[in-house]
């Protein structure tokens, strides 16, 4: 009996033994996930509104509701990558907290189906509900849950339309937050059911602050330079800004991030091919404008930031007149939307180019 008792507490270790093992496993499979990568747009997302750089008006807002005050529905609107949609996620999360974020906020992006029977069904039955629950912490919680639509813009005119009933009729329990890039493209009848905010583009200081503490905190190689040409080439989107430092710490592996990994990431035309295309054009010469367009087309550059780069050349060309400057300027517009409703790139630059060939020859 004693044997088969040993027996018993032998062959009952094992399994001790593997629960163990599972549980270390546990242990180790929660400590990767602590440290699983994240995109730095996301990680250095603001987690509460005071965090949000160079929106005074909406913060001091915000503030305010964060204080007690009532919310109106809000509207903002502005350039990618200036902090709309961080900022109501934000306040939502302060005015919520953590356990009642997920019940009391309905986030719709454009990804999202958001035609006029998701309004109709998904949205109204959302803002229908009545709120309840308090926050653990023991924080005031506002009576009301917020519906925020990003990018509104491109939402059909119809279902913008099937939301103004909704707005009026649940506002008692139901705020709404509209984020878009462009304000004309939001209906009249919301805009006026809106407070509105427009988001600035952010200026270079606090994009270049905000860059130097991410590439401390990441222990990135990078110069003061470097900072100030990757917010050049992020044009006023911190996100974009962000996403570039990223890409190029990635790509130096360590190494000091110099501005040609910045250009190369971006997407920029370098500034010595730009120059070869206007001695080009300066030449007079067709012949040899069309084979500098031919080599741009074949080295992969993007026609519409070569249109970009040579707007800001143009303008800032002390040698044009500003006639000159005009009919330049009105051929590059041209060429734009051309691009953007699928011309061929290479015949519209080769049209672009000869405009700006007959303007330098002029003072020959």
């Amino acid at each position: 009996m004693q044997a088969f008792l040993k027996g018993a507490s032998i062959s009952t270790k094992p399994p001790l033994t593997k629960d163990r093992g599972v549980a270390a496993t546990a242990r180790s499979s929660g400590e990767n996930k602590k440290t699983k990568p994240v995109p730095w747009v996301e990680k250095y997302r603001p987690k509460c509104v005071d965090e949000v750089a160079f929106q005074e008006e909406v913060v001091a807002v915000l503030k305010k509701s964060l204080e007690g005050a009532d919310l109106p529905n809000l509207l903002f609107y502005g350039p990618p990558g200036t902090g709309k949609t961080s900022t109501i996620l934000a306040a939502a999360r302060e005015l919520f907290g953590p356990e009642l974020f997920r019940l009391r906020v309905l986030e719709l992006n454009a990804s999202d189906e958001r035609g006029i029977q998701v309004v109709r069904e998904k949205v109204k039955n959302f803002a229908q509900l009545t709120v309840s629950g308090s926050r653990s912490d023991g924080k005031p919680c506002p009576p009301f849950k917020i519906v925020i639509l990003d990018e509104a813009d491109s939402m059909t005119s119809a279902a913008q339309a099937a939301l103004r009933r909704t707005m009026e009729k649940e506002s008692k329990t139901t705020r709404f937050c509209l984020i878009c890039n462009y304000i004309s493209r939001i209906i009249e009848p919301l805009t006026s059911r809106c407070s509105k905010f427009r988001f600035k583009p952010l200026s270079d200081k606090i994009q270049q602050q905000r860059l130097l503490d991410i590439a401390d905190k990441e222990h990135v190689k990078i110069s003061n330079e470097g900072i100030a040409y990757l917010v050049k080439v992020s044009e006023g989107d911190l996100r974009k800004a962000i996403t570039f430092l990223q890409s190029a710490t990635r790509l130096t592996g360590g190494k000091e991030v110099t501005e040609k990994v910045i250009t190369d990431i971006a997407g920029v035309v370098p500034t010595e091919t730009i120059d070869g295309l206007l001695a080009a054009c300066q030449s007079g010469s067709f012949d040899k404008l069309e084979a500098v367009v031919k080599d741009l087309i074949d080295e992969g550059h993007a026609a519409t930031q070569l249109v970009n780069q040579l707007h800001d050349i143009v303008v800032e060309n002390d040698n044009l007149s500003d006639k000159q400057k005009s009919i330049i300027t009105e051929k590059l517009a041209e060429v734009d939307k051309c691009l953007a409703d699928g011309a061929d790139e290479h015949l519209q630059l080769i049209s672009l180019c000869a405009t700006v060939m007959q303007q330098l020859t002029q003072n020959c």
